[in-house]
């Protein structure tokens, strides 16, 4: 039955081979090296949830990410089959994938993922793969599992505990044609790979009962690392001891004529005698500071992988020079906040703190800025001390001067990537929190912040009675009283002011904040209850302002609109109202229940609205039409749980910040221009076998574009939104136009700028 099983899998999950899909980028951090593999000329590392490899031959570094067919899932393991020239990656969640390295085809082989027979979805890890005579062994925290490489297919499970039962299998070895697998609870257990009967537990014996965590085969004798955190080898059934360094050894393997063992901070090779021929210190790395996770070696080169940096490469004759392989990317993949300057720079903080506003243990993660295609991350010993940096706002008039709100440590200013001024309770208006017994603490939470019209940057101070502040274009700062309405904390979400300097702010609990000093300091709280604001609920993760004055409102419990920011000018109660969308006939709320946790307006005034869990909608410019969603299952997205969502509104490009990793979608929804003057069409001609649309761009709010053919028969009609609209080459539709020149004739909505141009279609 077991083997029964293993067919059936295959039958009902072929080969998922996943194409490149051009729209998407993926932007991933590549510091977090999980594991290691290689080949005679090619090193493989596994991250969190990515991979990149180096070619020795040509320098060659490629990455591969979830835009390439990866999943997000987290990555546990990798291996590297030299024979077979494919690279098997293991996953948390007992997902192996394959990569043909020679066509570079990812497929996603699901059936340990996807077993049952009673096994909990966190009990399917892929602890490490070894390979033996065209079989590949895969250690997982319920059996031992069994891969064919001449069919790429599932073979046997193994139940190897003394009764048969499930049991954590943390690493395999062959040592004369017997298998010795280490287990969890069960010491060393073995059987000779030519019975034929290994799927009967009662096979399997135990060669040592002892606690162990690894177990190599080296010049034909076993080599092993205790629980104590000894290196032993084998001689017959006895262990004798062979490395002690005082560390917890995390990884151990033999590639040839040595054996390398690793530590957080070292790195042994030893010959075939057991003497120590090179010992890497992670001190001894000049300029960083690293804990290293694995160590591999190919001809003369180790290469050790770290938690911080990527690869650290160096030589065993001479481990004094050292190379660090690192792709470019940020610095974490869970990034808390992303900020899209006008010119298209990216800035991403990674400042986590949880649903109830606790920063505790505060973060140290630094900051990173993409721009040009080229990644900067600034550490956190550059920062001036400020610890769990949540948010960059950047002055409206200087893109080169942001301020960096901490959640700990006050405002954090920057010119040129450089940090300038910290700004506390010595140095500005900011308060900190007042903690009881403990006079000294100090504590500046600073939430929210955003320029208004007139340049100054409004900020929100946590947990203080004048918590709304104000730093002045002259360098002044001043404070409001919001406690009347406000006894807590602001969320985190972008502040927006609205074309009248009005102030809206998200709160944790306490619903939508809103105050305008200009109308005599005037404040109103929109909350829950139908006479209270009708929000769906009090926690409040994000407010927009799109590009009809309408304020968007997500909640941790549904979506609200504000029909318009004005309303708060002569009205002294404001009401939300919901969204009704018919769904097979049925009137329902648009995206009742979900837990939102940003909303991002693109130039076509569409709604991308990100969930705790269910990844992106975007919605037509009134909610009620659903243009796209985006989920891990349909997408490159490497997870649901959406941090933050900003778009670039020059180019379209809609950035995703996930808790795994961050993606782009390369929309076409732009900000519209002044005029007509920078109209450009692309593709530009269309050749035979595109399946894209061609997009028209650089156009002014509701213009209005006419395709015809040479003869002037009109073929395709449209207003835009945006600036750009998308043609799929049909008559309206209908079918696919033939080959041959097409006007575009386009005027603004009141005619009087106009500009024609032309595309060719090649069938």
């Amino acid at each position: 039955m077991k083997n029964l099983f293993w067919i059936i899998v295959l039958l009902m999950f072929p080969f998922v081979s996943i194409s490149q899909n051009l729209l998407w980028e993926g932007y991933f951090s590549y510091n977090e090296v999980r594991d290691l593999s290689e080949s005679e000329n090619r090193l493989f590392a596994a991250c969190e949830t990515a991979l990149f490899s180096k070619n020795r031959s040509t320098s060659e570094i490629k990455t591969f990410n979830t835009v390439d067919g990866l999943t997000g899932e987290t990555i546990s393991t990798i291996y590297h089959s030299q024979q077979f020239n494919r690279t098997f990656v293991g996953h948390d969640n007992g997902l192996l994938i394959m990569i043909n390295e020679a066509t570079e085809e990812i497929t996603l082989l699901v059936g340990i993922r996807d077993q049952a027979g009673g096994i909990p979805p966190n009990k399917k890890k892929i602890n490490h793969i070894y390979e033996h005579n065209s079989k590949l062994y895969i250690s997982t925290d319920f059996a031992l599992v069994e891969f064919k490489l001449t069919d790429f297919t599932f073979g046997d499970t193994f139940y190897i505990s003394p009764t048969g039962a499930q049991a954590e299998v943390l690493e395999t070895t062959v040592l004369n044609e017997e298998i010795y697998a280490v287990t969890l609870n069960h010491g060393i257990r073995y059987a000779p790979l030519s019975n034929p009967n290994l799927v009967n537990f009662e096979a399997w014996q135990t060669f040592d009962a002892g606690f162990w965590k690894g177990i190599v085969t080296f010049n034909d004798q076993l080599v092993a690392i205790n629980s104590n955190n000894i290196i032993y080898r084998f001689i017959g059934t006895s262990p004798s001891a062979v490395l002690n360094v005082g560390q917890s050894f995390l990884d151990l393997r033999s590639r040839g004529d040595k054996l390398i063992a690793t530590t957080a901070t070292r790195v042994v090779v030893m010959n075939e005698s057991f003497s120590q021929i090179a010992v890497i210190q992670s001190t001894s790395i000049p300029d960083l500071t690293s804990n290293f996770t694995s160590a591999t070696i190919i001809g003369d080169s180790i290469y050790i992988g770290t938690f911080e940096n990527g690869v650290i490469e160096t030589s065993i004759t001479n481990p004094s020079t050292f190379e660090v392989l690192l792709p470019q990317g940020p610095n974490r993949n869970n990034i808390f906040s992303i900020t899209v300057t006008p010119s298209g720079t990216l800035w991403a903080t990674y400042g986590d703190y949880s649903q109830f506003n606790n920063p505790y243990p505060l973060d140290e993660y630094g900051i990173s800025k993409l721009a040009q295609e080229e990644w900067l991350n600034i550490p956190y010993e550059e920062l001036l001390g400020a610890k769990s940096i949540v948010r960059i706002t950047v002055s409206p008039t200087n893109e080169n001067i942001v301020y960096a709100s901490s959640y700990f440590s006050g405002l954090l200013k920057l010119e040129d990537d450089v940090a300038t001024t910290l700004y506390n309770t010595t140095n500005s208006g900011l308060q900190s929190l007042v903690l009881a017994g403990n006079p000294n603490y100090v504590d500046i939470r600073i939430e929210q912040t955003a320029f208004d019209k007139e340049g100054n940057l409004w900020v929100s101070n946590g947990l203080i009675a004048n918590m709304l502040k104000v730093l002045r274009a002259n360098g002044q700062w001043q404070s409001y009283d919001v406690s009347d309405v406000l006894g807590g904390f602001t969320s985190n979400s972008r502040m927006s002011i609205d074309k009248n300097n009005t102030k809206w702010l998200c709160t944790l609990d306490e619903g939508l904040i809103a105050f305008n000093e200009n109308f005599s300091n005037r404040l109103i709280k929109i909350t829950e209850g139908q006479n209270d604001g009708n929000l769906p609920s009090s926690a409040v993760q994000c407010a927009v302002i799109d590009n009809r004055n309408q304020l968007w409102i997500g909640t941790r419990r549904g979506l609200r609109v504000l029909p318009s920011v004005d309303r708060f000018l002569n009205e002294e109660e404001l009401t939300t109202n919901s969204i009704i969308i018919l769904d097979d006939g049925l009137a329902q709320e648009l995206l009742f229940g979900q837990f939102i946790t940003d909303i991002a307006v693109d130039g076509a005034n569409n709604k991308w609205i990100g969930t705790a869990d269910a990844g992106v909608f975007q919605f037509s410019p009134n909610g009620q039409q659903t243009l796209q969603r985006f989920t891990s299952a349909n997408s490159p997205l490497p997870s649901n749980v959406i941090n933050d969502i900003e778009i670039n509104g020059t180019t379209g490009e809609v950035f995703i910040a996930t808790s795994k990793g961050m993606v782009s979608f390369k929309g076409t929804s732009t900000k519209p221009n002044n005029n007509l003057q920078d109209v450009y069409v692309y593709p530009n001609p269309v050749r035979p076998g595109f399946d894209g649309t061609v997009k028209i761009s650089g156009l002014t709010s509701k213009a209005n574009v006419k395709v015809t053919d040479i003869e002037g028969n009109l073929v395709y009609e449209e207003i835009s939104e945006g600036g750009t609209i998308e043609w799929d080459t049909t008559a309206f539709g209908k079918y696919k136009v033939a080959s041959g020149v097409y006007m575009i004739f386009i005027s603004t909505d009141d005619a009087l700028d106009t500009t024609v141009k032309k595309v060719m279609i090649v069938r």
